[in-house]
């Protein structure tokens, strides 16, 4: 295969024409163009990567995945598949694994480090020292997957620093996770040997952190977005910096990835250079990936872009393979079996009620509660105080009044038939009417639910229960809508235009139950956030009201 076109030499920094020739699957020879009288059209360069993301959170297996990265010029992503692990334990990561190599994609999975993630949670499984050994034995797994226990690190927790040591044995990168972590505490996070952060939501936090060493990656998710935030540091620091999107909803997938990052940046002024150095090459360096430069003898993964302003992706090249053009993939589909693990049974309306005497015995001298304040597009929450009369009923019992945008929010355990279930209360989510469920709900992939009833939380939750697993909405009267998830209760196995537009519908749904303006544009992704411990403030397990800054649970929220 010969192609003639401009070829965008990055770590060179120049542009030139070019006749690129591809021999089995490889990069055999790139000739300069001379001849000026031949003209030659676009810019090929190298693909874009996704520096860390949950394939899971794109409701699709890796498979449907890679159909729809594609078309925008992504040809591998450093993927953590901790969801997936927190419901199936090692099957599910073998599950990713196998899935991804059966098309034409660069995955590269890390190990779960942290499943569970804390222990004031129940998850479906659980990821030893020994299993993390195991896996990063294996010459697939390239590097130790977000360590979200940061406290633990702090504390050189025996069994934390073994799962970073058995990283470490075989020359592998550790990723981090550690939100708002600066000063000295960062730096001892550092000095245990973890490299990367892609949970920076300001300046001075990225700017700190990047002083000790370590490199920063720029998330821009469905529900966290910290483009905005730091993108004025990747001029100075781009040699340190890469692209993310962490979790990304279908329908978003569809309309971009990392190529509207890119173009984002460039808009900007930031040198192309530079902006494609964070998106295309960091990634292959920090990660020591199998994938090509552009350069002779290297695997030809590669893409043809329009221009260098707007990043049109005209072909996507993995393996010298064209498997995108024109915003049509050519991966073809590939048989792929549920696996699931789902033991709870339909619930009550009686099981959603908690009143003020049970809240109040413990905290006898106080007349308000602490609430959780979701915030639009951050990972983060506020903790916030409401009167406790402003919730409590005629009978003593404690429910949404969405008067004052304070609502019944719960987490149901998913794994265990007969278990109490988890309430509290958030404000700012904006329901009128109705509620939404969801067992996409990091990370242990318990239910999680907010309404303004608790007749309309039971009938939200028990559409996820009846599919083992999906999103929900209903507006507590006829009209309701469910999107099933059958794999591990977080995928689905139709492909991504479809599971694309049923979320875009039911998201749709969902807002026409929200006030106007709406106050949160992710309803489903930010409900996926509230019960992850590991980012503070506060949050809520199927154990109970979670402060993330003193990691213990709130007094009196236990259950």
């Amino acid at each position: 295969m010969i192609i003639r076109t401009n070829l965008v030499n990055i770590a060179e920094k120049t542009i030139f024409p070019a006749q690129i020739t591809i021999q089995e699957g490889k990069i055999h020879s790139i000739e300069k163009i001379t001849d000026k009288n031949q003209e030659v059209e676009n810019y090929a360069l190298c693909g874009f990567i996704d520096a860390h993301i949950h394939i899971e959170s794109s409701m699709l297996v890796p498979s449907k995945f890679a159909q729809m990265a594609v078309v925008h010029g992504t040809v591998a992503t450093i993927s953590d598949p901790h969801e997936i692990a927190n419901v199936m334990g090692m099957q599910g990561v073998e599950f990713m694994v196998e899935d991804g190599n059966k098309v034409p994609f660069n995955f590269f999975f890390g190990a779960p480090s942290c499943v569970p993630a804390t222990s004031f949670e129940t998850a479906g499984a659980t990821i030893s020292v020994e299993d993390i050994e195991k896996l990063m034995s294996q010459p697939h797994i390239k590097y130790l997957s977000e360590m979200m226990n940061y406290p633990a690190v702090l504390a050189r927790d025996e069994e934390v620093m073994a799962k970073i040591e058995a990283a470490k044995k075989q020359g592998k990168p550790i990723d981090g996770h550690a939100p708002a972590l600066k000063g000295e505490d960062a730096k001892k996070y550092i000095e245990a040997g973890i490299s990367t952060d892609h949970e920076c939501f300001t300046s001075e936090e990225a700017l700190d952190k990047l002083k000790y060493g370590m490199k920063i990656i720029i998330r821009e998710g469905s529900a966290a977005k910290n483009f905005d935030a730091l993108i004025d540091l990747l001029p100075k620091h781009y040699e340190n910096m890469m692209f993310c999107s962490d979790d990304k909803h279908p329908d978003d997938l569809i309309e971009g990835h990392i190529n509207l990052l890119v173009k984002r940046a460039i808009k900007l002024g930031i040198d192309k250079f530079k902006v494609l150095q964070a998106a295309c090459i960091n990634p292959i360096e920090h990660y020591n990936l199998e994938v090509g430069q552009l350069k002779e003898g290297d695997k030809a993964d590669f893409i043809i872009v329009k221009d260098l302003e707007n990043f049109e992706v005209l072909e996507t090249y993995i393996g010298g393979q064209k498997v995108a053009q024109n915003g049509k993939s050519f991966i073809k589909d590939v048989e792929t079996k549920a696996i699931n693990q789902f033991n709870v049974q339909p619930k009550k309306v009686s099981d959603f009620t908690i009143t003020q005497e049970k809240v109040t015995q413990k905290n006898q001298d106080s007349t308000k509660i602490e609430v959780i304040e979701a915030l639009d597009e951050q990972l983060i929450t506020n903790p916030v105080f409401i009167e406790i009369d402003n919730l409590t009923d005629i009978n003593g019992n404690l429910v949404s009044n969405s008067q004052i945008d304070v609502l019944k929010i719960v987490v149901v355990n998913r794994y265990q038939t007969d278990a109490p279930v988890a309430v509290a209360f958030i404000k700012n989510f904006g329901l009128e009417r109705g509620a939404i469920a969801s067992c996409v709900a990091h990370d242990s992939h318990n239910i999680v639910a907010v309404g303004v009833t608790d007749e309309d939380i039971t009938k939200a939750v028990n559409l996820v229960i009846g599919e083992k697993g999906g999103i929900s909405a209903t507006d507590g009267k006829e009209n309701h809508h469910v999107l099933p998830l059958p794999v591990a209760g977080i995928m689905s196995l139709e492909n991504g235009k479809e599971v694309g537009e049923k979320y875009a519908q039911i998201d749709s749904f969902a807002k026409t139950l929200m006030s106007n303006p709406i106050k949160l544009h992710a309803p489903f992704m930010t409900l996926s956030f509230m019960a992850l411990l590991v980012i503070p403030s506060l949050k809520l397990s199927d154990k109970g009201l979670f402060d993330g800054g003193k990691f213990e649970f709130v007094k009196g929220w236990e259950v």
